[in-house]
């Protein structure tokens, strides 16, 4: 897990967007994420048969995948975050995904619900491991501390 703030302060905390277990991204099936192409982040398996997949900090919804695969959140603090579930999922085209009651542009809270996800009948054809990744730090520190079970809205500090 990874600590990205100094204070614990309101806005300055990033929480599991899952239940599951969280993993180093260099462990990732897919080089876009495990060579953090798009950012240093954290990933995700989950143990569901469905999941749903929260906001990880306050902030704005600011982008949402009408595909229900990926969605951004900017930080109140100013961090950009992008959760993208599974590997290769956007060629479902929406499929095994619901958006639940947001939309972009929308002020979410830490471990407000986004999408739920129908693992179990996704993971026939892809792999699930769900990625959270820090695409603009805005000039925070990440430290990275252990990896194991976590639950949604669980501080990963």
């Amino acid at each position: 897990m990874f600590r990205l703030f100094g204070k614990k302060e309101r806005g300055s905390f990033i929480v599991s967007p899952v239940n599951g277990t969280a993993i180093d991204i260099s462990m990732v099936n897919d080089p876009v994420f495990s060579q953090k192409m798009m950012g240093d982040g954290i990933a995700f398996e989950l143990k569901e048969e469905k999941a749903v997949i929260c906001a990880p900090a306050d902030g704005v919804l600011s982008v949402l995948f009408p595909t229900g695969h990926a969605f951004g959140v900017t930080a109140d603090n100013g961090a950009e975050l992008l959760v993208h579930i599974g590997i290769n999922t956007v060629e479902s085209e929406g499929k095994g995904f619901r958006v639940l009651s947001r939309a972009q542009g929308d002020n979410v809270k830490a471990g407000d619900p986004v999408v739920e996800v129908d693992v179990k009948a996704l993971k026939e054809k892809y792999d699930m491991t769900t990625m959270l990744i820090l695409t603009n730090p805005n000039g925070q520190d990440i430290r990275f501390q252990k990896y194991g079970p976590v639950t949604t809205g669980q501080a990963l500090l």
